[in-house]
């Protein structure tokens, strides 16, 4: 039996990346999965349903939740991985684009989840996995907008789970280091300044996106029934502290 045998997830950002990671892995443990995203997914899933959805609008996502209770009964987990990447100093960024990336971002992942609250009252229980990152964290140069959306993720996060806790009702954020999707593809190139990003971690490569899915199913499942509130860095030593190669003068390194 798998750990989330008999569960109904809904995932947002469904069509790449750590989202169809979640996906797959949560498939894989039994979920009933509800795939979301506002882009076609690149690969084909098996036995999930996928639905075209905006994250922005709030009228759609009520409609994605109250489908999933009426086919399902229940609604029982939500991952929020959509999200988009926009940076740049504040002085050059472009005012639309600030306002894209919170949209998407953060006000999205709070109509993700207003929408399964009402389901998750009622059963007076859910978990509730947001997926924030390590940029929300701590600074990070040229990620204004992007930083600033995923601390207010984190922020948030932590918010539903004080309101909420007493519901039986569980929010952490995961907040993934630098990882191989296409997101980090189309804002980072391959070259001398992605080799420093990749040196940044700890363990000196990224991470996968499997991964990060691994860390979202621990966050979901009743293994983590004592979690709550919790920002969970699952970033190969990211924000662990600076490296400045000192260690690797010893020769057992």
């Amino acid at each position: 039996m798998g750990r989330l045998e008999g569960a109904v997830a809904h995932i947002t950002g469904a069509a790449s990346g750590i989202g169809a990671a979640c996906v797959d892995r949560f498939a894989t443990e039994g979920a009933v999965v509800v795939g979301t995203d506002i882009q076609e997914p690149i690969g084909a899933f098996t036995g999930v349903t996928f639905e075209t959805l905006d994250v922005r609008d709030e009228g759609a996502q009520q409609a994605v939740a109250e489908r999933i209770v009426a086919d399902h009964g229940r609604l029982d987990i939500v991952v929020t991985a959509a999200g988009v990447a926009v940076g740049g100093p504040v002085h050059v960024l472009d005012s639309g684009e600030w306002q894209r990336c919170q949209d998407i971002n953060v006000t999205g992942t709070m109509y993700s989840i207003k929408a399964a609250l009402p389901a998750m009252l009622d059963q007076r229980a859910g978990a509730i996995v947001t997926v924030a990152s390590v940029e929300g964290i701590e600074g990070c140069e040229g990620g204004s907008a992007y930083n600033a959306s995923k601390g207010a993720v984190i922020l948030l996060t932590k918010n539903i789970a004080c309101d909420y806790g007493r519901a039986g009702i569980r929010a952490n954020a995961l907040c993934p280091g630098f990882v191989n999707t296409p997101l980090l593809a189309g804002t980072l190139p391959e070259g001398e300044f992605k080799d420093g990003v990749r040196e940044q971690h700890k363990l000196g490569r990224l991470g996968e996106p499997d991964e990060l899915a691994a860390a979202a199913l621990f966050l979901a499942s009743d293994d983590a029934s004592f979690v709550t509130g919790v920002a969970l860095p699952v970033d190969g030593g990211y924000t662990a502290g600076h490296a400045y190669g000192l260690a690797e003068s010893f020769a057992t390194l």
